[in-house]
């Protein structure tokens, strides 16, 4: 596969992709939607904080590839991508490394369960023969499988090997939330649903007490 994408250039086409066939009646997309597919906290790892420049940088990059149209029919500008007719993909396999770009590494049991918004598997047997193209065209790999987990999972190879994704250097300041955000987030949202725990054992309690002194 002779084509080689930043990051933030495989974040945006991959969200260009999605909101294709996801919400086709929004598509094509304006800077301003675009931004904010990048940047939702859903279907995406990692969680991206990108700013307009640096979308426009990443549809530059990709304009220049050939891989997205820009039209200026409208009053604002709006984008879409040109990569899978370019490639002749088909929307099984178009699904399945759309999910790749936008949420990074994944099984194939992830893949089905997550790509049902893009494309409806009829059978196992649909997506398998999607993901065998797609390794044997050269834009997916399979990983070796990690400790303690029974599938191996799937990596896009738009921004090179998977040896070279992870030794890259990383992002510019603010193109991409640090770790520890994502965690403090998960936290936050740990400690919120603990103290409505605790807040309905001691509502249990009193209603106890009540009752119990009933009989007193």
């Amino acid at each position: 596969m002779d084509l080689l994408l930043t990051d933030t250039e495989v974040r945006v086409l991959g969200c260009l992709i999605e909101k294709e066939f996801s919400t086709p009646e929004y598509y094509p997309m304006s800077l301003n939607a675009l931004v904010n597919a990048c940047n939702q906290k859903s279907n995406r790892d990692p969680i991206a904080c990108y700013d307009e420049e640096t979308v426009l940088q990443a549809i530059a990059g990709l304009k220049q590839k050939q891989l997205v149209f820009q039209s200026n029919a409208a009053r604002v500008a709006k984008y879409e991508e040109t990569f899978l007719g370019a490639h002749n993909f088909i929307g099984s396999e178009a699904s399945v490394l759309c999910e790749l770009m936008v949420r990074g590494p994944q099984t194939p049991g992830e893949l089905r369960t997550r790509t049902e918004r893009m494309h409806d598997f009829k059978s196992p047997e649909e997506f398998s023969e999607a993901i065998n193209k797609l390794e044997s065209y050269g834009y997916v790999v399979r990983l070796p499988r990690q400790p303690g987990r029974k599938e191996s999972r799937y990596a896009h190879l738009l921004s090179g090997s998977v040896n070279e994704q992870e030794s890259a250097a990383p992002a510019q300041p603010g193109s991409v939330m640090p770790t520890a955000a994502g965690n403090a987030e998960k936290i936050a949202a740990l400690e919120e649903k603990l103290a409505d725990m605790q807040h309905e054992l001691l509502e249990l309690k009193q209603a106890f007490f009540d009752f119990k002194r009933q009989f007193e």
